[in-house]
């Protein structure tokens, strides 16, 4: 009993075991008094110059600060931080002292796990402590004036309505501005199939004739499916369908408690498995193309490797948007997929059957606090703005529950004991080895993506047993794979995408860097030249749906809403 209260308290007020990494900062100044006494005397010399660099702002002469503000940084863009003397000190003293802490963090020798997650904390700690997130930010106080204090008003209102109603978490986007169905998700099709895990889109043909090869989209079921069928005109489904390709979509059920004791071999068996039956079964093709992101793509290689096994080639080309198939360098993530982490998650999973998309979210958020929780609440809380309306923080406002049997299983077995990489990972009954996916691949990684990094994304060029070409993409995990042409896309790569022999790829991601070709375009216009060249020969578009498989309902479906 005693133990049982015990671990409620340490997953309620520690969720990702950010405690003893904490403590060991204590500890480094013991271990190694020589790094501490070097960063505070560094400390001390940054804040003695910071008097006469501010005096030299009061001069409107050249401020020389003690640390340079990344120009990047976006919560000290107001003129008032550099030109005002008063607030240059504050900022200066607040960077100054987060050198310090940071410098603290990394004195010590110690685990390499525990000192990340003192960096990781002590960066939560002060981008929650930034001059930027008080009253008397400039920003705030400047529309407070031309507003009469109305902006103050607002933002009161909206803190309560978040803190009573949120959790505490600021809206980030106008969820009325969208509408599943409408706006979002709203490429037309039908519902061809439905199980107790999956529904089935067949989206209808837009062009006189489409290739004969099909496309199965495997999204991933963390998040909603429609990130792939996003807004008219970002849409990648649509862009493919414009392109001449018959497509399907995988929109999966968000678990409820029934579901915890669903498997990651629950997910292949009546996931994608049961979906390449029904699509070979409506158009007649035993040639499928699969489309691919994020967990739906380590989902797709695991499923293309186990069809092998069994002597399956019916997956003749893959396409993987920002997915890790080799989980040895996960960046920030390994900081929140540790033993003891993961202790603590199948704890709560225990207790509810399942893993919330609210807790999930807000794990992801806190690595990038700065941008996704804080910046929140200057604009909302304090600025009293409304939230804008953006399709991909629709999206991702739109979160989904993880079953606790394949949350954990994926955890443990993946993220902590790479087992898929290493050939060892078992998945209905057989070994998967990558190797046997001899098809043709594309990889997508993207360059901010901290979710993925593309170095690890990269990695899977040299467990796939086929042809890779890899696409380096700007933009983030969401971004990046959302990347319809516009002036601002940009993509590096090896070679031609329909070239007869492609390039042969390096090992290492930096010397792959190194050969890469810049092109300023969409990786989506790259993408449609490669899979095209695989499509097949034009045919007349099948049916929606078949005498077998007739069609249920108009898309988005029916477990897209719950």
């Amino acid at each position: 009993m005693l133990d049982h209260v015990h671990k409620k308290l340490k997953s309620t007020l520690d969720p990702i075991g950010w405690a003893p990494a904490v403590a060991s900062v204590a500890g480094r100044a013991v271990r190694n008094p020589q790094k501490v006494a070097s960063a505070t005397t560094g400390y001390t010399t940054r804040l003695a110059r910071i008097p006469a660099a501010a005096t030299r702002v009061f001069n409107e002469a050249d401020a020389q600060p003690p640390l340079p503000v990344d120009p990047r940084d976006g919560r000290f863009a107001d003129t008032a931080w550099k030109e005002n003397p008063a607030y240059f000190s504050l900022l200066q003293g607040y960077l100054a002292t987060r050198e310090y802490a940071l410098e603290l963090a990394d004195a010590g020798a110690g685990d390499p796990l525990q000192d990340g997650k003192a960096r990781q904390f002590t960066n939560l700690m002060f981008d929650a402590l930034a001059p930027s997130n008080f009253l008397f930010n400039p920003g705030v106080l400047t529309r407070a004036f031309d507003t009469g204090g109305a902006s103050l008003l607002r933002g009161a209102r909206f803190a309560l309505d978040d803190l009573t109603n949120r959790g505490g978490r600021p809206l980030k986007v106008d969820v009325d501005a969208f509408t599943v169905g409408e706006n979002l998700a709203a490429t037309p099709g039908k519902v061809v199939y439905r199980n107790e895990l999956i529904e089935l889109i067949q989206y209808a043909p837009q062009t006189e004739q489409v290739h004969e090869i099909p496309i199965l989209a495997a999204p991933p079921w963390i998040n909603k499916y429609y990130i792939l069928d996003l807004a008219p005109e970002r849409s990648l489904v649509e862009w493919a369908i414009r392109h001449g390709r018959t497509v399907f979509m995988i929109s999966y059920r968000n678990p409820d408690e029934s579901m915890q004791n669903v498997t990651m071999s629950d997910y292949y068996a009546h996931g994608i498995a049961s979906a390449l039956d029904v699509v070979e079964e409506i158009t007649g093709s035993s040639r499928i193309e699969v489309l691919s992101i994020c967990l739906g793509g380590a989902m797709a290689a695991m499923a293309a490797a186990r069809l092998a096994a069994d002597g399956d080639r019916r997956i003749c080309a893959l396409t993987m948007l920002n997915t890790l198939l080799d989980y040895s360098d996960v960046g920030e993530l390994g900081l929140l997929t540790d033993p003891a982490t993961l202790d603590n998650v199948e704890f709560r999973m225990r207790a509810q059957g399942f893993l919330s998309g609210h807790e999930m979210s807000g794990s992801f958020d806190m690595i990038r606090a700065k941008d996704l929780i804080f910046s929140y609440w200057v604009s909302r809380w304090m600025k009293g703005e409304k939230p804008t309306a953006f399709d991909i923080l629709a999206w991702n406002e739109d979160s989904t529950r993880m079953p606790a049997a394949m949350h954990s299983h994926y955890l443990r077995t993946l993220y902590g004991r790479n087992e898929l990489a290493e050939g060892v990972y078992e998945l209905d009954g057989a070994t998967v080895n990558l190797g046997e996916v001899r098809c043709d691949t594309y990889i997508v990684g993207a360059i901010n993506d901290h979710i993925v990094p593309w170095t690890s994304s990269y990695e899977s060029v040299r467990l796939l047993g086929g042809s890779v070409r890899f696409v380096l993409s700007n933009g983030g995990h969401i971004a990046g794979a959302v990347n319809p042409p516009g002036p601002k896309c940009w993509f590096e790569t090896v070679g031609a995408p329909d070239a007869e022999t492609p390039a042969a790829l390096p090992d290492s991601a930096q010397e792959w860097k190194d050969r890469a070709t810049r092109t300023t375009a969409s990786w989506w216009e790259d993408w449609a030249a490669w899979s095209g060249a695989r499509a097949g020969a034009l045919v007349a578009p099948p049916s929606l749906g078949s005498t077998a498989h007739p069609a249920l309902c108009d898309a988005p479906g029916t477990y897209v809403f719950a």
